[in-house]
């Protein structure tokens, strides 16, 4: 994996980066299919859907400027939402159409939420799934054990037979590296 501290979405700009876009994938695909499910697409619908996006996104990200003030998950979220609307050809409970991908949603409605709480959820889990090869098991266990099942850090070290500090610097380690693989994209 490329280590060098460029963000996920600034690689998939570059088309021929394969590398890049087979993460960009396996981050996003599966949070998109379930979206739109959600909304009401079958499977089947769903699946092109996300075909859809991602032929939209193959496309536009090259010349895409990101705005760090701006969300790239407005950007996604209003190519999925126009993709969903132009394949049912119907109004469909999502909220307004985004015309702006810097812009907050202007109404708040139930598909908003499960869309924040999706994206952010789905794509840090699925970015930490990616990132578990990164580590050795021990820093990666050390952070797991100690971050996400929230097992006290004197615990999960005389488990793994290292140092009280080991852990909190396996923790740091974990989550810097996860930080720049979403930099920009949970923002």
């Amino acid at each position: 994996m490329d280590t060098t501290p460029i963000t996920l979405l600034e690689r998939v700009r570059q088309t021929s980066d394969k590398e890049a876009w087979e993460r960009f994938i396996h981050l996003y695909a599966p949070m998109l299919f379930r979206w739109a499910q959600q909304a009401g697409a079958k499977d089947e619908e769903a699946g092109d859907l996300v075909q859809d996006v991602f032929l939209i996104l193959l496309q536009s990200l090259p010349t895409f400027q990101y705005n760090p003030s701006g969300r790239f998950r407005n950007y996604l979220r209003t190519i999925a939402i126009n993709k969903f609307r132009e394949r049912k050809r119907r109004d469909v409970k999502w909220g307004p159409v985004l015309l702006d991908a810097n812009s907050e949603p202007a109404v708040s409605d139930p598909m908003q939420a499960f869309w924040e709480t999706e994206y952010r959820n789905d794509l840090t889990r699925r970015a930490l799934e990616l990132l578990k090869t990164d580590f050795n098991s021990t820093t990666w266990k050390a952070c797991w054990e100690f971050v996400a099942k929230g097992r006290p850090a004197l615990e999960v070290a005389r488990e793994l037979g290292i140092t009280e500090n080991a852990v909190y610097l396996a923790k740091c380690r974990v989550l810097r590296r996860l930080r720049e693989e979403l930099g920009g994209l949970l923002d």
